[in-house]
């Protein structure tokens, strides 16, 4: 019997002193992060544009056509298809009615002017595309680019 209750005692001891698989597995879920995620919480210089939940969703839908665009555009120089891809520079990027009224809606004169200009550079891409060369299309995409990589270094929501 003292046996027993030695092996139990002793069992017991053990379980209690060792952690479980399955904890260690959720202590390390809950500390790491991500790098995205860290680094967003990071003051990291930008200024913020202090956009409501509404403003935020519609922003990012915006920027993820900008992207799609540029992506399309890319393919239809690829394939030499000049003329589609003036149309989509102008039609997903230009500086349409909506685009300008939607730069000046966030109040902030910077931001507003980074945007205008990126939207004008588009309108301009477009131009340059109808002369179908390959090479200075290729500089008004890269031209167009550098104000979405300025504005992306300048602004967060």
């Amino acid at each position: 019997m003292k046996t027993i209750t030695l092996i139990l005692s002793a069992l017991t001891l053990f379980s209690c002193s060792q952690p479980k698989e399955k904890e260690i597995e959720v202590k390390i879920e809950k500390t790491e992060e991500s790098p995205m995620k860290h680094s967003m919480k990071k003051d990291d210089g930008r200024t913020s544009l202090q956009l409501n939940a509404m403003q935020k969703n519609h922003q990012l839908k915006n920027m993820r056509s900008h992207l799609e665009a540029v992506q399309n555009i890319i393919l239809l120089l690829s394939e030499d298809k000049f003329d589609e891809a003036s149309v989509l520079s102008y039609e997903k990027l230009g500086s349409t009615t909506e685009m300008r009224l939607m730069c000046a809606s966030f109040g902030n004169e910077t931001f507003e002017n980074l945007g205008l200009s990126f939207h004008k550079s588009a309108d301009e891409m477009s131009e340059i595309m109808k002369k179908k060369n390959k090479e200075e299309s290729l500089k008004a995409l890269s031209n167009t680019m550098n104000y979405c990589v300025q504005c992306h270094a300048t602004f967060k929501q």
